[in-house]
């Protein structure tokens, strides 16, 4: 018994160690979730970005007016403008430390 318990719990170590090895960075996060509005590199200069009017977010002034928990908070929640959803939300696959992950990236993209 103790050596089918010492199996099982080298098992269930192994396999929380594997899940807790890979976590997406940043970046990977904003490629796969965000590029295709606000842009690779976050000048919102693309098709949808243009569409959408979106922000710079490379621009002193716009990062100057954003503030860290409205953006953690939109990011999680999405954004509705006039009842009509104009950012999906992203609580359901972003914890929210992975939202502070990516508002620090997205403090990064400032020129």
């Amino acid at each position: 018994m103790k050596i089918t318990t010492k199996i099982a719990a080298a098992a269930l170590a192994l396999a929380f160690t594997a899940g807790m090895s890979y976590a997406a960075t940043a970046a990977e996060n904003w490629e796969n979730s965000c590029a295709s509005c606000h842009g690779a590199d976050g000048k919102a200069q693309g098709k949808q970005g243009r569409k959408l009017k979106i922000r710079d977010y490379t621009d002193a002034k716009v990062q100057a007016e954003l503030k860290d928990e409205e953006m953690v908070k939109a990011i999680l929640d999405g954004v509705k403008v006039d009842g009509k959803e104009r950012m999906k939300a992203f609580g359901e696959e972003y914890s929210e430390a992975e939202a502070k992950d990516l508002v620090a990236y997205i403090r990064g993209l400032k020129a």
